[in-house]
C-alpha cells in the first residue's frame, strides 16, 4: 500500500469493490490472535489488533524493545522485535488483514436495497439470506442428461416400492389362508363360515394396501415434481435437500453458504448475461419489464467498472488502523476502547474456532453453525444497522460498526472530512434582541472575552497591565475592569460573522457589528430572522471571527447585513417587519371605528401630537382632523405618529399598513431611497411596531400565564432530588447512567 503522503495530490476517488489480492496488497501483516495489549506492560501483544509489526512503532523512532532509538535507525527493523524504527504516526496509515476459514458475503451487497446479489443471481433476498446463512441449500451445477435418469429412477422406485408392498399382501393373505385351514380341522365349523371371516381380513388387507399405494405415490409424485422443477439456481430448504439428497445428487452439484454463492458468481459471464436481458427486455412488459431493468443495471454496473461479482464475497477482510479505533487509559487503571475492536475480536475469535475444527475434522453440522457465526460477526462488524440481532457491550448499548463510523451527520465524512472544527468560533442559543440595529448583534460577554483572546492579550500587554504573555493570561483570567474596558474597544468596528445551520443559501450568514450583553445567548435582531429561517425556540448559531484584514474588510463591504437586504432570487425586499411589529404597526395606523370622531379641528400635526400626549380624552385609533400639507385631512394620531419615521420624500401617508401595503412601501423605498435611509427606515419601523405591539396589549407577557400557586415548592422538591441523585453519585452507590436515567 501507498504511503498517505504519497497520496497528499489527488483530483478525484474512485471506491469499488476490493479483491482479496487488493485486500492482501493494503496488508502490513496478518492478524491471528485477539488480544489488544498486555494489561502489564501495557504493550501492544504480538500479532494482535495494535500489533507494532503489523502497525509500526507506539513511540516516535523507538522499536517496541527499545534496542534501536531515535531518527537515525529510521527505516531499519529491529532484530529483537520485529519493529520498523520509523514516526508513530504510520499507524493512522498501515491497514492489517484477517485471513478467514471459510468465505464470507458481504453484507452491504446481500442485505441492502435492492439486493445487488439477489438481483443479479435473479433470487428472492429472502431466499439469499437462508443460503448465506446455511438455512438451505442452493443448485450450483445441473447435467440434464443425468436429471432425466434421475426422474427414471424415481418412476422404476415408484414401481419397485408398489411391487414390494403388493408382495407383502399377498404372502399376508396366504398365510391367513394356511392360518385358516389349521384352524378347521381342530373344531366343527362350517366351511361357509370360514370363507366369510378370511373374505372379510382379506379385504381390510387389500383397503391398507391401496391406502398405502395411495401415500406411496403421493409421496413419489411430490418428489417427483419437485425434482423436475430443480434448475441451475434453484433453492432447496434443508428438510427438501435431506428428503430428495439421493435422486439430487445424481445430477446437480448442491452446497450452501457463501462458498456456493461464490461459485455461482465465480461461473457467470457478464456479458453473454447481459446480451440475454437485452434481448429479453424487447419483448417484456410490466413488472416483468422493471425486474429486467433493475437486474440489467447491476449487470452493466459491473460490466463498465470491469469488476468480477465474486468480489462480493471475501476470503480477506482489512483492519484498518489502530489510531482510528484506539484504546484510550482511564483513571483508575481501566481502558476505553472502540468498539470496533470488540467487533473485530469477535471476528478473529470465531473465524480462529472454526479454522480448530476444520483442522480437527469436526461434523459437518458443527462447521455450518460455526461458519454462520462467522457470517454473522464480519456483518456486525461492517454494518450493524443490516443485523436483526445487534452486538451489544455487556450493558446492552449497541456496538458502533464501521457503516456506522462513516455514514450521518455524525459520520466520518460530514462530521471529519466536510466539516471543520474552526478556531475563533463559538456556538450558542439565539434570543432576540430588540435593542439592536440592523447591524448588529448581541455577544455574549463571555464568549466575546474567548473569541478576541489574542487582542485582548495584547492590548493587556501594550497598556502595561502584565510584562509577558504568561502574566497578560493571568490578568485575563482575573476579568477585572480594564480587561472588560479593553473588550469593549477591541470589539468596536470588528464584525463576527453569524451562520445558521443548513446555511441554504447566501443569507445563511451574515456579519454584524457586536455589542457585548450579559448572559450566555446570542441576540440577534428581529428583521434579520427571515434570511436565516430562524426563531427563538431554541435555534443554535454558530458566530465565527475574521482574522486578517481582507476577510474584515469583506465582511464590512459584502456580508454585513445592511447589504443583505433583498432576496437573492427575485429582488424582493427581505428584512421586513414580521408578527408581532407588524402587528404593531397595523395597530397603530388602523381606526377603531366604535370610536367617534375628535369634535376639535386641529391646526398642525404639532398640535395634534401636544393635545395627545396632555391630555386623556383623545385615543390614539380615534379620527381626527388635523390641517396638513395646507389642507384638512381625516386621520388618527397613529398615522401621525407612523408618519414621523417616513421620509419626507414620500409624503404623508393616511393608509392603514398591513402587510401587503408595508411589502410595497419599503419595496419603494429600496429602488428611490439610499441604503442608509432605507436601513434607518427598517430600524425605526421595528421600534414603532414592538412599542405599540405592547400598547395594543396583544403581546405574550408573563402576567398572561397561570402560574400554580406551589411552583416555588416544586421547584425545591426537584433541587433537593437532583441533590440526593448527586450524593449517591458521588458516594459510588449508583453508576453514572442511573444518576441520568434518575435525574
Amino acid at each position: 500500500m501507498r504511503s498517505l503522503s504519497d497520496l497528499k495530490d489527488f483530483e478525484a476517488i474512485k471506491v469499488y469493490l476490493a479483491s482479496s489480492d487488493e485486500i492482501l496488497s493494503w496488508s502490513f501483516g496478518e492478524i491471528t490472535k485477539p488480544e489488544t495489549i498486555n494489561y502489564r506492560t501495557f504493550k501492544p501483544e504480538r500479532d494482535g489488533l495494535f500489533d507494532e509489526r503489523i502497525f509500526g512503532p507506539v513511540k516516535d523512532y523507538e522499536c517496541s524493545c527499545g534496542k534501536y532509538k531515535r531518527i537515525r535507525y529510521k527505516g531499519v527493523i529491529c532484530d529483537k522485535c520485529g519493529v520498523e524504527v520509523t514516526h508513530s504516526r504510520v499507524r493512522r496509515e498501515r491497514m492489517g488483514s484477517i485471513t478467514l476459514a471459510s468465505p464470507i458475503a458481504h453484507v452491504w451487497f446481500f442485505r441492502g436495497i435492492p439486493s445487488k446479489m439477489a438481483l443479479l443471481l435473479d433470487i428472492t433476498p429472502r431466499t439469499l439470506e437462508s443460503v448465506i446463512y446455511f438455512s438451505s441449500f442452493i443448485v450450483t451445477d445441473i447435467n440434464h442428461n443425468e436429471k432425466a435418469k434421475a426422474i427414471s429412477a424415481i418412476e422404476e422406485d415408484l414401481q419397485k416400492e408398489k411391487a414390494k408392498i403388493e408382495k407383502q399382501l399377498n404372502e399376508k393373505i396366504s398365510q391367513l389362508e394356511k392360518d385358516n385351514k389349521a384352524s378347521l380341522r381342530g373344531e366343527e365349523f362350517s366351511a361357509k363360515e370360514a370363507a366369510i371371516k378370511v373374505n372379510q381380513k382379506t379385504m381390510a388387507f387389500r383397503d391398507t394396501y391401496t391406502e398405502q399405494l395411495d401415500n406411496i405415490e403421493k409421496e413419489y409424485k411430490l418428489m417427483l415434481k419437485k425434482v423436475e422443477a430443480i434448475e441451475l439456481f434453484s433453492v432447496l430448504s434443508d428438510v427438501e435437500y435431506m428428503n430428495l439428497s439421493f435422486y439430487v445428487d445424481m445430477f446437480a452439484t448442491v452446497n450452501i453458504g457463501a462458498e456456493a454463492i461464490k461459485e455461482i458468481l465465480d461461473s457467470m459471464d457478464l456479458n453473454k448475461l447481459g446480451e440475454e436481458l437485452h434481448s429479453q427486455m424487447e419483448t417484456a412488459k410490466g413488472q416483468k419489464a422493471v425486474k429486467i431493468a433493475k437486474r440489467l443495471r447491476v449487470v452493466e454496473g459491473f460490466r463498465r467498472a470491469n469488476l468480477q461479482p465474486s468480489r462480493m464475497i471475501m476470503s480477506v477482510i482489512p483492519v484498518i488502523p489502530p489510531d482510528l479505533r484506539p484504546m484510550v487509559q482511564l483513571e483508575g487503571g481501566r481502558f476505553a476502547t472502540s468498539d470496533l475492536n470488540d467487533l473485530y475480536r469477535k471476528v478473529i475469535n470465531r473465524n480462529n474456532r472454526l479454522q480448530r475444527l476444520l483442522d480437527l475434522g469436526a461434523p459437518e453440522i458443527i462447521i455450518r453453525n460455526e461458519k454462520r457465526m462467522l457470517q454473522e460477526s464480519v456483518d456486525a462488524l461492517f454494518d450493524q444497522s443490516k443485523q436483526k440481532r445487534k452486538a451489544t457491550r455487556t450493558r446492552g448499548k449497541e456496538l458502533r460498526s464501521l457503516a456506522d463510523m462513516l455514514k450521518g451527520k455524525q459520520g466520518r465524512f460530514r462530521q471529519n472530512l466536510l466539516g471543520k472544527r474552526v478556531d475563533y468560533s463559538g456556538r450558542s442559543v439565539i434570543v432576540n434582541g430588540p435593542e439592536l440595529k440592523l447591524n448588529e448583534c448581541g455577544l455574549p460577554k463571555e464568549m466575546a472575552l474567548e473569541l478576541f483572546k489574542p487582542f485582548v492579550l495584547r492590548e493587556v500587554l501594550a497598556r502595561g497591565y502584565a510584562p509577558n504573555v504568561k502574566s497578560a493570561k493571568f490578568v485575563l483570567d482575573a476579568q477585572g475592569p480594564e480587561v472588560w474596558d479593553i473588550l469593549e474597544e477591541v470589539v468596536k468596528g470588528h464584525p463576527v460573522l453569524l451562520n445558521r445551520a443548513p446555511t441554504l443559501w447566501r443569507l445563511g450568514i451574515q456579519a454584524f457589528y457586536p455589542r457585548l450583553v450579559e448572559g450566555n445567548a446570542i441576540r440577534l435582531h428581529l428583521c434579520v430572522c427571515d434570511g436565516y429561517n430562524a426563531d427563538f425556540d431554541g435555534d443554535q448559531m454558530a458566530v465565527h471571527l475574521p482574522l486578517s484584514k481582507p476577510a474584515i474588510e469583506e465582511a464590512k463591504e459584502l456580508m454585513i447585513s445592511t447589504n443583505n437586504l433583498l432576496k437573492p432570487s427575485d429582488g424582493s425586499p427581505m428584512s421586513v417587519p414580521t408578527k408581532i411589529m407588524l402587528f404593531g404597526i397595523y395597530y397603530l395606523t388602523s381606526i377603531d371605528k366604535s370610536l367617534p370622531a375628535y369634535p376639535i379641528t386641529f391646526s398642525s400635526v404639532e398640535e395634534a401630537l401636544h393635545v395627545y400626549g396632555s391630555r386623556n380624552d383623545i385615543k390614539l385609533r380615534q379620527i381626527i382632523k388635523v390641517r396638513v400639507n395646507s389642507g384638512i385631512e381625516e386621520l388618527t394620531l397613529g398615522r401621525l405618529l407612523f408618519n414621523k419615521v417616513v421620509p419626507e420624500a414620500f409624503g404623508f401617508i393616511n393608509d392603514k399598513m398591513d402587510k401587503p401595503n408595508i411589502k410595497a412601501f419599503l419595496a419603494r423605498a429600496f429602488d428611490s431611497q439610499p441604503k442608509e435611509v432605507v436601513v434607518k427606515l427598517i430600524d425605526d419601523l421595528k421600534d414603532l411596531g414592538l412599542k405599540y405591539g405592547t400598547v395594543s396589549g396583544h403581546s405574550v407577557a408573563l402576567s398572561d400565564l397561570v402560574i400554580p400557586g406551589d411552583i416555588d415548592e416544586l421547584i425545591n422538591q426537584g433541587r433537593t432530588a437532583v441533590a440526593e441523585i448527586d450524593r449517591n453519585f458521588n458516594r459510588g452507590l449508583i453508576t453514572q447512567d442511573e444518576a441520568r436515567r434518575l435525574r
